[in-house]
Parts: C-alpha cells; sequence; structure tokens
C-alpha cells in the first residue's frame, strides 16, 4: 500500500492509493492453501490487514493521541516562533494555517535574522477535544483549548481553536485550522456515543453544503449578492472596507477571490447540537495596489521580505484566508477570519 507523499497541498481525501487483484484459481487444495497463507502474510507485513478498514466507522485519535498531537504542536510552534525559524514546526503545520504560518516565519527570519526578541512561550490548556469517527484516511479532530495568548495583552478571554488532520499512519498530526473564537461563539457539539458527528462535504439540509462555502463566499465577497451568509465583520463589513480602499488619492485597490479547497484546504465540519454545522474552509485572495503617476505604493518591512520584482507602481499581495462558518438550514454566519500574506510581487 503507497500514497504519494506531499510537497505541497496535501492530495484530496480520495487520493490514497491501494493495489488490489484477485489471484487466479490455486490448482488443488494445497495450492489453494499456500496461496492464502502468502496472502495473508503479505498483507500483515505491509500493515494493511483489515475487516472491511476502509468502510469500518473509526475514531480519528484516541484521546491520548489527540492530547499528545496537541502537546507536539505546541513544543513545534514555540521552537520555531523563537527562533523564527519555519522548519522547526514545518512537519506540524499544514494547509491554510500551515501556508500563513510558514509564510510569516520565513518573512520575520530575513527581517529578525536573531530570531524573536518578543518570544513568549504559547500555552494551550483545558482541552476540550472533539473526536468524530470515520472510515479510511485523513482523519482529523477538533481541539478546543484556552490560550495565554489573551491574558499576555490583556485582551478579552479568547480560545484556540485547531482542526488537526492526518493523512496517515504514518504521518504525524498537523494543524490545517486555527479559529481564535470567545468562548461565548463556540458552538456545542452533537455527539453519539461520546463522539464528534462529521458532516459530508455535500450534506443536505444545510444553507450552503460545505463543498460550496468557498465558491459562494467568493461571489458574496465580489458583488454581494444575495445569499446565506449573516452580516458582520467577515461579510458586510469586510466589503464596506475593500470599497472604502479601492480609491483613495493616489491609490487604486483591486480584490481577487478565489475559492480554495484542495488537499488539507478541504472544507471540514462537524455538527452541532442545533441540527447545524461549524465548518472551516479556506480562500485565497489578491491585493493589488496600483499608485498615480510619480508615486509608490508603501510597502511593510515584512511584506517586503517576501516581495519579488521591483515595486515601481504596482504591489501584489498573495493572502490565504481561512474562515469558521456556523450553518444552519438558511443561514450561514463567519464566526472567524484568519489570513496573512504568503508572498507579493512588484512591477
Amino acid at each position: 500500500m503507497r500514497r504519494l507523499r506531499r510537497t505541497g497541498p496535501r492530495r484530496p481525501a480520495d487520493t490514497l492509493v491501494r493495489a488490489s487483484g484477485r489471484p487466479g484459481l490455486p490448482a488443488g487444495p494445497r495450492t489453494f492453501l499456500a496461496a492464502t497463507t502468502a496472502a495473508l502474510l503479505a498483507l500483515t507485513a505491509s500493515g494493511c490487514v483489515t475487516v472491511h478498514g476502509e468502510q469500518a466507522l473509526i475514531p480519528a485519535a484516541s484521546p491520548a493521541e489527540a492530547r499528545q498531537a496537541l502537546e507536539d504542536f505546541t513544543t513545534a510552534f514555540n521552537a520555531a516562533d523563537q527562533a523564527y525559524d519555519p522548519t522547526r514546526d514545518a512537519d506540524r503545520v499544514t494547509g491554510a494555517f500551515g501556508e500563513i504560518n510558514q509564510a510569516g516565519l520565513r518573512s520575520r527570519h530575513l527581517t529578525n535574522p536573531g530570531g524573536n526578541p518578543n518570544h513568549r512561550p504559547l500555552e494551550l490548556t483545558d482541552a476540550k477535544f472533539a473526536i468524530p469517527r470515520k472510515a479510511g484516511w485523513p482523519r482529523w479532530f477538533v481541539a478546543d483549548t484556552d490560550s495565554n495568548r489573551d491574558t499576555d495583552s490583556g485582551a478579552a478571554d479568547t480560545r484556540w481553536v485547531l482542526v488537526f488532520v492526518r493523512g496517515a499512519a504514518a504521518e504525524p498530526w498537523q494543524a490545517a485550522y486555527l479559529s481564535i473564537l470567545s468562548p461565548d461563539r463556540i458552538p456545542a457539539f452533537k455527539r453519539e456515543a461520546g463522539y464528534a458527528v462529521p458532516v459530508a462535504a455535500d450534506a443536505g439540509g444545510l444553507a450552503v453544503a460545505p463543498k460550496d462555502l468557498g465558491e459562494r463566499y467568493v461571489l458574496f465577497l465580489k458583488d454581494g449578492r444575495p445569499g446565506p451568509f449573516a452580516p458582520g465583520p467577515h461579510t458586510t463589513e469586510w466589503r464596506a472596507e475593500r470599497k472604502k480602499a479601492a480609491n483613495r488619492p493616489g491609490l487604486v485597490t483591486q480584490y481577487v477571490d478565489q475559492a480554495e479547497s484542495r488537499g488539507d484546504f478541504a472544507p471540514l465540519g462537524l455538527a452541532t447540537q442545533d441540527g447545524g454545522a461549524v465548518v472551516f474552509f479556506a480562500t485565497r485572495y489578491f491585493e493589488r495596489q496600483t499608485a498615480a503617476p510619480g508615486y509608490r505604493p508603501k510597502v511593510g518591512p515584512d511584506v517586503k521580505a517576501m516581495l519579488t520584482g521591483e515595486v515601481k507602481s504596482t504591489v501584489t499581495k498573495r493572502w490565504v484566508s481561512s474562515q469558521t462558518v456556523l450553518v444552519n438550514g438558511d443561514r450561514a454566519e463567519i464566526l472567524s477570519r484568519l489570513q496573512g500574506v504568503t508572498a507579493a510581487e512588484g512591477s
């Protein structure tokens, strides 16, 4: 059993490649017994002997495995943040959060090669896990944790909600989505026999199926067409901010949004107790700023560190954005949006 190792975004959920075949009919009982024994030994050696393993609903992780995954992530995250070294947590992050994390660390390493002078270790405590059962790979679970980042800054109480994914038993658990939410904004997950209930990408009965959230959000940001998205800071207010920035004296800003659902950017959802779902999904967008003749757009040090080309009159920033949305039968409310610049080009 072999699966391709990724060097970029993780492959789609169904790219696990399994070889199969049917041996020819044996010549006699002894031949049949030998062939059967050999096949069983081969399966055992490859680690693939299961009883309908691709169909059986299996917990994504045990509570002990989930706690260890969170601990491994926190240790790697702190090491990377202290040194501004993306290699130190590269194997513990992926998807939208991973791309934002790695780009930010690369940028800050160039502006602060000696590391982070203001490093404070991240502490994630009071962890509550929502672990679904599913068939096959990839598998995933949610960790709802208390973070010390709000106490460090004096901000209101918030919790870090992390989505961990793993594509195979031999791979490490990696954080693909991060949402920072106040405790009262975290919905109650539905549970059956103690396990969270996953929501299929094409699930019906919701205002928007999880697989369509990216495209619908992109259309909303483009033209504000009526739809299921509730007014708020990540929908109507975000469009208003863009409109205000579009035509400032001496500077024109354009936005182009794209849905993203490949590999570890795939939307992931859990059912809530009220009959809805919490879905994590990702998008990308390009922000192009063009200055009037004789002027140049301003570029901060973090963006300049990842810049290619020369800024003469235009700079184009590429962003990755991840959203956490609460969806019910007739509306979708975006609870959180985490975004970051991942590349920039001057012209």
